[in-house]
């Protein structure tokens, strides 16, 4: 069974930080490119940032960039995300995509299901 499962959520004061870990199983993802995406209640979800099968490209939405970091295992098939100078709007669901191509409108083959990350003012 293909799983991606996102672990690291909670909640965090204005300026704090959180690490984000998605652990991918159930077929080989080396190949693949990694991708963070968030979505807030009432709002559509989007892109965050996204890592080439090598973790040697990296990009960042304009909003988190500077703040936030992607990386990779690959030899755990795990992707990171680490959040710092968190924001009040940084506050979503954060899920980890993966897909055969390394471009921020995918296609996103595999998603996670999720995990909340609340920050207050």
């Amino acid at each position: 069974q293909v799983q991606l499962a996102e672990s690291g959520g909670g909640f965090v004061q204005t300026g704090g930080s959180l690490s984000l870990s998605c652990a991918a199983s159930g077929r080989d993802f080396r190949s693949d490119a990694m991708a963070w995406f968030r979505q807030a209640p009432g709002k559509e979800r989007e892109f965050v940032a996204a890592i080439n099968w090598s973790a040697e490209t990296t990009v960042y939405a304009d909003s988190v960039k500077g703040r936030f970091t992607i990386s990779r295992d690959r030899s755990k098939d795990t992707v990171y995300l680490q959040m710092n100078s968190l924001k009040p709007e940084d506050t979503a669901v954060y899920y980890c995509a993966s897909g055969p191509k390394f471009n921020i409108y995918g296609p996103w083959n595999y998603w996670g299901q999720g995990t909340q990350v609340t920050v207050s003012s």
